[in-house]
């Protein structure tokens, strides 16, 4: 039930989202906390993240991310729902890292709602959206996966931060006391799951579904095929059998 490989896709997403969280806190909380620095940290960590936890779990470290490629079908649902404990989970336990090395807690910096972040929370997870699309409808191999996503999250992260402090993940909203739900949890998730799908009805390859259908299909009649021979193994068993008495 519970295999090496299950554990280890919990386990990539516990430690990815974590070590996310750690070092952005990191920056932020120090002298070169402005956005730039903040989304260049970011996005080059996700990179890395995807080459070392990639072919675990597919690396979301963001549950916008996870949320997104559950709607467009590429995430099971128990796997999805997994996924978003591990990554909450992971964030929080890093932020508790964090104030622990610092010997010092931390002030919420999520503020109040306001439709200015949500709007810049939105386009940065269009941004995001997009680059995880394009990896996945793709089948980018890890690297260029890495590369794509990493690059992807530090644009979206400059654009989050035209109105505020810019994360476009809502456990690193909860790891960096910005966890404000109608701003730095509902506006990644709009903005991701918007890019996603958007990009998998416009822009996706167009064989994209029809391989995906062609599986269907193969695997229907490779059931059928299956059915069928058992079927007549039992009937043939049945006659020698009646043959014999």
């Amino acid at each position: 039930m519970f295999g090496r490989n299950k554990i280890a896709k919990v386990a990539a997403e516990f430690l990815g989202t974590g070590v996310l969280t750690l070092l952005v806190l990191s920056v932020q909380r120090s002298t070169i906390g402005v956005p730039f620095f903040v989304a260049m940290t970011a996005g080059l960590t996700v990179a890395l993240l995807v080459v070392a936890l990639g072919r675990s779990s597919g690396a979301h470290l963001n549950p916008a991310v996870t949320v997104a490629l559950w709607t467009a079908r590429k995430v099971a649902t128990l796997e999805a729902a997994v996924y978003l404990v591990a990554q909450l989970v992971g964030a929080w336990v890093a932020y508790y890292l964090y104030t622990y090395l610092v010997n010092n807690t931390l002030q919420s910096v999520g503020g109040h709602y306001s439709s200015h972040i949500l709007v810049a929370e939105a386009v940065g997870g269009v941004v995001l959206g997009l680059g995880w699309a394009t990896a996945v409808y793709h089948q980018a191999t890890n690297g260029v996966k890495a590369v794509i996503v990493g690059v992807a999250y530090m644009l979206a992260i400059v654009a989050a931060s035209s109105a505020a402090i810019g994360l476009v993940n809502p456990a690193l909203a909860l790891g960096t006391r910005a966890w404000v739900w109608g701003t730095y949890v509902l506006g990644p998730v709009l903005g991701v799951v918007i890019g996603v799908n958007l990009y998998g009805l416009l822009f996706a390859p167009a064989n994209a579904f029809a391989r995906a259908g062609a599986r269907t299909s193969s695997t229907r009649v490779a059931s059928t095929t299956s059915t069928k021979a058992a079927s007549t193994k039992k009937t043939t068993t049945k006659k020698k059998t009646t043959r014999k008495k």
